[in-house]
């Protein structure tokens, strides 16, 4: 049975330095897939070894799959499907550990349909390619008939996860000491965490199936996360607007923890179009440049600080951010 989720991947992969290039791995099930980002400062032509270390890691798993896709915004790359965030991190890490390859993980995404002002309709893989909000007049998102098996003691706890989930329970019998519980979820609420948090809540005892069924109308909105003023497309989503804020501030949270202090200050923010919703801070690494400074006048001490802070604010203008690959899968891990 095949858990996890869908998203899109895009771009060139690349692995070791060279010319800047956006690349991505992808994971699929289904309607569903998983995105891997390749290391944008690599070369384009081990777009070629990413593509043979994925057939080779295909002959002995068999519950990986993936094939070619391409983006407008990303470019090239794979779309892959996995079982759930474990199977994304080992895949990740024989990639890396095996043929040397720097990969990153995209948010895991599922096929939307929007019914746009014009009277066409179209399905959108990947948020980075959704159009103006203004040309859009209907957002419809898959949604699943799941069926949930957990011992007695536990259903409390998986019934509160669903609720969460924007879940509608169907129907709860038993058998034995065992409850079955069958929900409808959005599918867009199980594709990141749900069967982690599933197993984790019910200490592993819990089972899990489901099938689609249709799609319905939702009011969703594109969340992008900024480093630096800059928009990370890796972690571009579309999530409910009733969950946005909670999403939003716990990915900073955890993204403010994972990413190293450099030497000017980052702001993290999430943002849906040019509002920003959470925001947290990454301090600058600072020198104590009024240590040379024993007594004075105190308009000595301040024009060295008023110094360093000009300093810092032009660093900032042309600074670059290093976010660290395991940044990526623990900011979907996030309990929002």
């Amino acid at each position: 049975m095949r858990v996890a989720a869908l998203a899109l991947l895009a771009g060139a992969c690349a692995l070791a330095g060279g010319a800047a290039h956006a690349g991505s791995l992808t994971v699929r099930d289904g309607n569903n897939a998983w995105a891997v980002n390749e290391d944008p400062s690599a070369d384009a032509n081990d777009f070629e070894t990413l593509r043979g270390a994925m057939g080779k890691l295909r002959l002995n798993d068999a519950s990986f799959s993936y094939e070619m896709e391409t983006s407008a915004a990303l470019g090239f790359g794979f779309r892959c499907g996995f079982l759930g965030l474990l199977h994304l991190e080992i895949i990740q890490e024989r990639l890396s550990r095996e043929f040397d390859l720097n990969l990153i993980a995209t948010a895991p995404s599922v096929i939307y349909k929007m019914k746009l002002t014009d009277g066409s309709e179209i399905e959108i893989h990947n948020p980075v390619d959704m159009p103006d909000v203004v040309k859009i007049a209907e957002i419809q998102e898959p949604w699943i008939e799941a069926t949930i098996l957990t011992p007695d003691e536990y259903l409390g706890s998986v019934l509160k996860l669903c609720q969460d989930r924007r879940g509608a329970q169907k129907e709860l019998t038993y058998v034995g000491s065992r409850a079955m519980v069958k929900y409808d979820l959005p599918l867009n609420e199980v594709v990141f965490d749900f069967y982690d948090r599933l197993k984790s809540v019910s200490k592993g005892y819990a089972s899990f199936d489901y099938h689609l069924t249709d799609y319905k109308p939702a009011d969703l909105v594109k969340m992008q996360i900024l480093v630096n003023n800059e928009p990370v497309d890796a972690l571009s989503m579309l999530v409910h607007r009733t969950r946005a804020e909670g999403r939003g501030r716990a990915m900073v949270e955890k993204m403010k923890e994972l990413i190293p202090p450099h030497m000017f200050q980052i702001p993290i923010q999430a943002a849906i179009g040019g509002k920003v919703i959470a925001r947290e801070t990454v301090r600058a690494l600072r020198k104590d440049v009024t240590a040379k400074c024993y007594g004075g006048d105190i308009t000595r001490k301040r024009k060295l600080l008023e110094k360093q802070k000009e300093g810092k604010k032009k660093m900032r203008q042309f600074g670059k951010v290093d976010i660290p690959q395991e940044a990526f899968i623990a900011a979907l891990k996030v309990d929002s």
